[in-house]
């Protein structure tokens, strides 16, 4: 109860800053990444995962701006920044979505959020609710910069498909995981924002990481002297979010199935997309 009332104070300490609040955050992502292109479990550290899985890791290594004012927000990929995809025997690694095209805009007072994103080419403008993260605060705090950031968690199962092919054959497993998500967010910055689809909390989230995917923010200007633009996405076939992912699941497969037919069925390899 102390921890709530403190955070508290310190929002209405900054309530009235808040009223005309924007800003711009940075943030660098990391994601840990698991691949087996052989035959079994041995070959996971041959000399080609290892190349591969490091080639993934930087390609995951990407870098986004948030840019808020008290009720919207827009999260977009640095694409100046932005790494090439790998190559796999001189074929280019195909990952569906990210790049300039994929923006998300997020709307508090309405609780809705739309996300612009591409798969294979074809443009899709996903509009859904805002679903509400039911954090766990804690008093643990520490510094990100010059800011004091707060401890809160996230615990919820979810499923887990998994396409896996072996010499050829595409299989699929379902299962339920336990995903742990921690954030770091801070009082110091009185919006309920963060990266991605994160928020909720009684302050900006600097940090974000749920065990493969990290998300720390690197750099935060408030208050710039002109006023940032914030404008909603438009482009591509307007779908809500269950939709696209029963569309994204197709475009797996068929990108599982293209692989089989490119590489043919004896060449002992292994390809995961999900888990």
């Amino acid at each position: 109860m102390k921890l709530i009332l403190a955070i508290l104070t310190m929002v209405v300490a900054f309530g009235l800053n808040a009223q005309n609040f924007q800003g711009k955050a940075v943030y660098k992502t990391h994601r840990k990444m698991k691949v087996n292109f052989g035959e079994d479990k041995k070959d996971e550290n041959s000399e080609m995962n290892k190349q591969l899985q490091a080639r993934l890791q930087k390609m995951f290594q990407k870098t986004y701006i948030l840019r808020f004012n008290k009720t919207e927000s827009i999260y977009k990929e640095d694409v100046a920044l932005e790494t090439p995809n790998p190559q796999i025997g001189g074929a280019d690694i195909i990952m569906m979505g990210g790049g300039e095209n994929d923006i998300l805009y997020k709307n508090k007072k309405e609780k809705t959020y739309l996300r612009q994103t591409d798969i294979m080419g074809k443009s899709f403008l996903i509009k859904d609710k805002i679903e509400p993260i039911k954090w766990e605060l804690s008093s643990e705090t520490k510094n990100i910069g010059n800011y004091t950031c707060y401890k809160a968690t996230n615990t919820k199962e979810v499923e887990n498909k998994e396409m896996t092919m072996v010499d050829g054959e595409l299989k699929e497993n379902t299962k339920m995981v336990k995903v742990v998500t921690t954030a770091w967010y801070t009082p110091q910055i009185p919006i309920s924002n963060g990266p991605d689809n994160y928020g909720g909390l009684p302050g900006l989230i600097l940090e974000i990481n749920d065990g493969e995917l990290t998300i720390i923010c690197s750099e935060i200007i408030l208050n710039p002297k002109e006023d940032l633009e914030i404008k909603k996405p438009r482009k591509g076939k307007e779908v809500n979010q269950e939709e696209f992912n029963k569309i994204q699941e197709k475009k797996s497969k068929e990108i599982m199935e293209q692989l089989r037919n490119t590489r043919g069925k004896n060449n002992g390899m292994e390809i995961k997309i999900g888990g």
